[in-house]
C-alpha cells in the first residue's frame, strides 16, 4: 500500500535526489544495451535532472545525511555516460 511506502520514506530532497539518480541509471543502462542517439539523448537529459535534484538534496537533509551517497552514485552514472559518449560514433541510428 501506498500509504506505508509512504511512511517509510520522508520525501525529502535526499529522498527526490537517490528517485533522481536511480532514474539517470536505468537510463544509462538502457542507452549502454541500445546505443542510439534517442536513448543517448534520453541518458543526458536524465543526467540533467539528476544533477539538479543533487543539487538541491542538501537542502532537506539532516546533517548531511545520504547526501554524500547520492553525490558518489551521481558521479559512478556520469562516468557510466561518458565512456557511452565515446562509443555513440560507433553505433549511430
Amino acid at each position: 500500500m501506498k500509504h506505508y511506502e509512504s511512511s517509510l520514506r520522508t520525501n525529502s530532497t535526499v529522498d527526490q535526489a537517490h528517485d533522481a539518480v536511480t532514474k539517470l541509471h536505468n537510463a544509462v543502462t538502457q542507452a549502454s544495451s541500445h546505443p542510439t542517439s534517442q536513448m543517448l539523448d534520453q541518458a543526458e537529459n536524465s543526467l540533467e535532472h539528476a544533477e539538479e535534484a543533487v543539487r538541491h538534496a542538501p537542502e532537506g537533509s539532516v546533517g548531511r545525511q545520504g547526501v554524500e551517497l547520492v553525490q558518489e552514485r551521481l558521479e559512478e552514472e556520469k562516468r557510466r555516460l561518458s565512456s557511452l559518449d565515446g562509443q555513440a560514433g560507433e553505433s549511430q541510428d
